[in-house]
């Protein structure tokens, strides 16, 4: 009984990631675009946000952190 469950499992994932690899397939051919790259941007997606990026504020927190971290 176990083994039956599991082999139906199996069966039912292979379908399903067949099934989503297709529709995908069919969906980038459909729409004309490839996953290649084009040399015009080099891989850089640059957005229209004019808000200035934060990735970083000196913080007690972070000075702990890095404190312990070291």
């Amino acid at each position: 009984m176990e083994q039956s469950r599991r082999e139906f499992a199996k069966k039912t994932a292979i379908v399903t990631a067949g099934a989503a690899v297709a529709a995908g397939t069919s969906v980038l051919a459909a729409t004309g675009n490839s996953s290649v790259q084009d040399d015009t941007n080099n891989g850089v997606v640059k957005g229209s946000s004019r808000k200035k990026e934060i990735l970083y504020r000196k913080t007690a927190a972070w000075e702990e952190f890095y404190k312990a971290a070291k």
